[in-house]
């Protein structure tokens, strides 16, 4: 029954760090990155409390010699440091997406970027790029070069 339990938390925190992982990587919304990343805190939280957990320990102080198995209070120590650096960073990370919202008018990181690189490149005097495909200065592009397909295991000699 313990193990069931300790494979259930340990899945389950596994669970939430790649939860907060894929949202962080797939959200296109500021405030979902901001959220997804306060899930990936949580599960590699609850990762480090996992293991220095004992089920049959008891808690690190010792009175009148050790009595059995002791927690380890180190990653205990360590969640609790990451907790309050978590807020820190979420409330920086809230606190800039407000300052998005109102430069930009969005939340959405690709309409961010395209007005966050038209404002750069109108800060820095130079026209922005027409194309992505088309050279600089109009020059024609070179034409494909053909590569031959390599041939089969088959058809070789």
């Amino acid at each position: 029954m313990i193990e069931l339990t300790s494979y259930a938390l340990y899945a389950g925190a596994i669970g939430l760090l790649l939860i907060g992982i894929a949202g962080v990587l797939l959200c296109h919304h500021v405030f979902r990155v901001v959220l997804a990343l306060g899930i990936a805190e949580a599960g590699a939280n609850l990762l480090l409390v996992l293991t220095g957990f004992r089920w049959d320990g008891t808690a690190p102080i010792i009175e009148n010699g050790i009595q059995g198995h002791m927690v380890d209070p180190v990653p205990q120590a360590l969640v609790l440091t990451s907790i309050v650096i978590g807020v820190g960073v979420q409330a920086l990370a809230l606190a800039l997406a407000v300052r998005l919202r109102q430069a930009y008018g969005t939340l959405d990181l690709r309409e961010i970027r395209v007005r966050m690189e038209r404002d750069l490149d109108a800060q820095a005097g130079v026209a922005p790029p027409a194309s992505q495909e088309e050279p600089a200065g109009g020059r024609p592009l070179p034409p494909p070069v053909a590569r031959p397909l390599i041939a089969s295991r088959e058809a070789r000699p």
